[in-house]
C-alpha cells in the first residue's frame, strides 16, 4: 500500500506519496481542485492518504474517499505527528512528506468529522450570526449620530430599531446619512426572522434540538449550536471533557511543587461558549423556582469569587447537564422533579 500525505491549501497543495518501503515515489504540487486531483490521484491503487483538518479538508477528503482511497483527516495540534521532522523550517514540501510519514508510521489523531446534516446546521448558525452582527454594528452607528445631534431613540429590541429611529424627527441632512443603513437593516430584520424561523422548526423536528430547549433560557440557537458541536455525544469521555473542549475550564500553569491557573482557555467553538454564558447570565438574573438551585449554587461561588467566576462556573455546569441530556436520551428535570419521580 501507498501512503499519500497532502498539505492542503486554498489555492494550491502539495502531494507526497510514499512507497510500501518507505522511499518516496512522487512529490507534486496541484492546484487544489477535484479535476486536478483525480488527474493525480484517481488511476492510483488504493492508498492511505492523510491531511490536517483545515477549511477544505472535508471535501478533499470525501472526494477522494470517492476514488477509492482510505483517508485520514487529522488533528494538526497532534505534536507527535511532526516528531520526525524539526519544524523551525517550514515549507509545503517538507510538511507533506512529514504527513506522509506520519501516515505511514500511523503517528497521528484523527479530527472528527462532522455529519452533514450537523455541518448544515453550523453553517446556518454562521450565516445568523454574521447577520446579527452586521445588524449590531448599524445599530451603534446609527445611534450613534444621532446622539450627534441631541437626540435619543428609544429603548427596544433590535428588531423595532427601525421603527424607534422612523418615530423621531430628523434633520433632513441626518436623515439622508442613516437612510441608506435603516434600509439594509430592513433587509437584515427580514433575513435574520427567516433563519429563526427555520431554527425554531429544527427544534420541533429534530429530537436532540427539541430536548434540549426543555432547559430554562436555552432557544432553539442555543440548542442548535451545542448539538451541532458536539455532533456525536460518544466520542466524550464525559461532561468535563466537553466542557475543556468549549474552552470552559481553567488554563493552567504548574510545574513540581507550583500551580497556578488561570482565565479559562476559550478554546473551540466560540459562538457556543457565548451562549452558554447567555444562558448562566439568564438563570442568574431570572428568578425561575425551577432553576433555583443552580442560581444559589452559582451566587455561593459569586460570593468566594466573583460574580464573573460564577457566571464562568455556571456556563461549564449547564454544558455539563446539555451533554448528559444529549448522552442519556433525557430531558431537563429540576431536583425536585427527579426527587418525586425517584420515590413513585
Amino acid at each position: 500500500m501507498e501512503y499519500i500525505g497532502i498539505d492542503v491549501h486554498k489555492r494550491d497543495s502539495q502531494v507526497c506519496i510514499l512507497g510500501e518501503g518507505g522511499e518516496v515515489v512522487l512529490e507534486q504540487r496541484v492546484r487544489t481542485q477535484r479535476e486536478r486531483l483525480g488527474e493525480l490521484l484517481s488511476k492510483r491503487p488504493k492508498a492511505r492518504v492523510l491531511l490536517e483538518a483545515s477549511t477544505e479538508s472535508e471535501w478533499v477528503a470525501r472526494y477522494l474517499e470517492g476514488l477509492g482511497h482510505e483517508v485520514v483527516v487529522a488533528d494538526p495540534n497532534f505534536a507527535p505527528m511532526y516528531a520526525t521532522r524539526s519544524r523551525r523550517v517550514k515549507t509545503d514540501k517538507r510538511e507533506a512528506r512529514t504527513l506522509a510519514e506520519a501516515c505511514k508510521l500511523g503517528a497521528y489523531r484523527p479530527a472528527h468529522r462532522t455529519s452533514d446534516a450537523k455541518r448544515h446546521m453550523r453553517a446556518q448558525l454562521a450565516v445568523r450570526e454574521s447577520l446579527v452582527r452586521t445588524r449590531t454594528r448599524y445599530i451603534a452607528l446609527v445611534s450613534a449620530l444621532v446622539r450627534r445631534e441631541g437626540l435619543r431613540i428609544a429603548d427596544g429590541g433590535a428588531e423595532s430599531f427601525v421603527e424607534r429611529v422612523a418615530a423621531l424627527v430628523l434633520p433632513g441632512r441626518l436623515m439622508a446619512e442613516v437612510a441608506p443603513l435603516l434600509s439594509l437593516m430592513r433587509h437584515l430584520n427580514e433575513q435574520i426572522a427567516f433563519l429563526d424561523g427555520v431554527l425554531e422548526r429544527l427544534a420541533h423536528k429534530d429530537e436532540q434540538v427539541a430536548r434540549l430547549c426543555t432547559v430554562p433560557y436555552v432557544g432553539p440557537v442555543t440548542a442548535c449550536a451545542f448539538v451541532s458541536a458536539v455532533d456525536d455525544p460518544k466520542r466524550f469521555s464525559g461532561p468535563h471533557q466537553v466542557e475543556a473542549y468549549l474552552g470552559l475550564v481553567p488554563s493552567e500553569r504548574s510545574s513540581g511543587e507550583k500551580q497556578h491557573k488561570g482565565p479559562i482557555t476559550k478554546t473551540g467553538n466560540s459562538r457556543v461558549r457565548w451562549l452558554l454564558v447567555q444562558v448562566a447570565l439568564c438563570l442568574l438574573r431570572m428568578r425561575k423556582p425551577e432553576t433555583a438551585h443552580l442560581r444559589e449554587w452559582a451566587e455561593k461561588i459569586a460570593v468566594r469569587r466573583g460574580k464573573e467566576t460564577a457566571v464562568v462556573a455556571l456556563a461549564r455546569g449547564v454544558a455539563g447537564i446539555l451533554f448528559a441530556m444529549l448522552r442519556d436520551g433525557t430531558e431537563y428535570q429540576p431536583p425536585k422533579a427527579q426527587e418525586e419521580e425517584a420515590a413513585a
